[in-house]
């Protein structure tokens, strides 16, 4: 057997062998995986999970790093359901599912408005990259870059965060039937917040779903159309 590696300079061979890592990485993100974390949430709608799966392996076939967890979240759901779940990409396992907010101007007992404006009190739809943890007012809190420009890029602008709060917990849903609401952030139960931060800090996606027509049909990430992605919204591998 003839060892190709003799015949190439350390520098190519090094580029090919990343190049082949990566590849090999993100086809990791097919239908066997799909399947597989669909049987891990099988309460998680699977039209909403093959969505939410397909936009991210748009999303890295179009140069957003490889994640290695992925939260999605069905604002389709009344709030006092768990709706969002984090899984572990690389061993297609669910890592968690639990209550998450949405923003006061977006509806009451279930969400039905989105905005990505300022100060609209609305939660925003789509596909998000998850990026430095911090301390704020919230306590222990993490930043989101919304990836898709007029849906949620005005994200970080907005301080549109996931965070912990008192008022998303069991308790909330059976005093009002409902948990309370945030200033647009997909705010958690502070019991879970470190567990939800740490799984998703540094680059992880978080995709927040809601049968909007007009989205649904004219997302980059949905139709995988690179010419209409983030552009310089998308954070490069690298």
């Amino acid at each position: 057997m003839v060892n190709w590696r003799r015949f190439l300079p350390a520098g190519l061979l090094a580029a090919l062998c990343a190049v082949f890592s990566l590849s090999s990485f993100a086809a990791s993100l097919d239908d066997k995986l799909l399947s597989q974390l669909s049987r891990a949430a099988p309460k998680l709608d699977r039209a909403v999970l093959k969505t939410a799966f397909n936009a991210s392996r748009c999303a890295v076939s179009s140069g957003v790093e490889m994640p290695q967890r992925l939260a999605v979240i069905d604002f389709s759901l009344p709030s006092s359901e768990e709706r969002l779940w984090i899984f572990d990409l690389e061993k297609g396992e669910l890592l968690l599912r639990d209550l998450v907010a949405h923003g006061k101007n977006s509806g009451n007992f279930e969400s039905t408005e989105f905005s990505n404006v300022e100060g609209s009190y609305q939660s925003s739809i789509g596909l998000f990259q998850a990026r430095e943890s911090y301390y704020g007012k919230h306590g222990y809190a993490l930043r989101l870059d919304g990836l898709e420009p007029g849906i949620n890029d005005h994200a970080r602008q907005r301080a549109i965060v996931i965070h912990g709060a008192d008022y998303v917990s069991d308790s909330w849903v059976s005093k009002y039937g409902r948990i309370g609401r945030s200033l647009g952030c997909p705010a958690v139960d502070n019991q879970v917040i470190r567990q939800v931060v740490d799984n998703l800090k540094g680059g992880q996606l978080v995709f927040k779903y809601y049968p909007d027509q007009e989205w649904l049909h004219s997302s980059g990430f949905l139709k995988c159309d690179n010419t209409t992605l983030a552009g310089k919204n998308v954070k490069k591998s690298g």
